[in-house]
This record gives C-alpha cells, sequence and structure tokens, in this order.
C-alpha cells in the first residue's frame, strides 16, 4: 500500500510541470528608437532567422547567463528546452547562417549594455525591469 502511495505520489511529481517564475520582458535602453515588438519577430531574432526590422533597422541580442531565466525565456518564446537551443545554435553556427546572441554576465550587466547600444534587446524578469530599460514586449 505503502508502495502505491509512493509510486502514485512520484508519478504525479513529475507529471505536474515546474511552477514558471515571473513574467519574462523584452527590453531595450530606456532611449532606444526600437519599436514594440511582437513574440513571432522576437522569436524570429532569438532563434537567428532574422536580423533586421521591417524598416531595414539591425537589431542585436543579448542573452542572460544559462540559468532558471534564460530556460523559462526560451522556452515561453520558443517552446524549446536547454538542449533543444543549444542544438539549434550549434547548427546555426556551424552552417554559418548565424551566431549566438552575446552572454551578459548579470541583469545589471545586461542594463548597461542596453544603455550604450541602442539597438540592441535583451529580456530579463519583470521584476528586474527598471527606468533604464524599455518593454518591448511581455511574455506570458
Amino acid at each position: 500500500m505503502i508502495r502505491i502511495a509512493r509510486a502514485s505520489f512520484l508519478a504525479l511529481a513529475l507529471l505536474t510541470p515546474p511552477c514558471a517564475l515571473a513574467q519574462i520582458v523584452i527590453v531595450a535602453g530606456a532611449q532606444s528608437p526600437l519599436p514594440v515588438l511582437t513574440a513571432a519577430q522576437v522569436e524570429q531574432f532569438y532563434l537567428g532567422r532574422a536580423h533586421t526590422l521591417a524598416d531595414g533597422v539591425v537589431v542585436t541580442l543579448a542573452d542572460l547567463p544559462a540559468g532558471p531565466a534564460r530556460d523559462e525565456f526560451y522556452q515561453l518564446l520558443t517552446h524549446k528546452n536547454p538542449s533543444q537551443i543549444r542544438a539549434h545554435w550549434s547548427r546555426m553556427v556551424f552552417t554559418g547562417r548565424a551566431l549566438p546572441p552575446q552572454e551578459a554576465g548579470s541583469v545589471a550587466q545586461l542594463r548597461q549594455w542596453l544603455a550604450s547600444q541602442p539597438n540592441l534587446i535583451g529580456y530579463m524578469p519583470a521584476a528586474e525591469a527598471d527606468a533604464h530599460v524599455r518593454v518591448l514586449l511581455r511574455l506570458p
């Protein structure tokens, strides 16, 4: 009986999705001229399939360090897990189609980069967004 209860609990724990992190926002510097973006546009950028906006403005990308916020971002945006994202970028780099986003060491470093590069976009937990950044998109 106890074994059945333990097995049921384990099965339920494995089938229950992990708790989601706080909302993720896609951001640019506070003074950036970049427009509000759609999830489809951001997905195309972060998968290396697009590099410019419709008006020809080149967009550069920044990633947060590997960890829960980054994993949540890619899962929400692309529906891919960390292994799938690494494999995707390995293929893109190997075939010469694109380079992955530059990796910031922290949210603070990302904020500094965003302030100095007007066409750079990044992402962070919504709670980390402050007056130094402008939200371009909120991921559910």
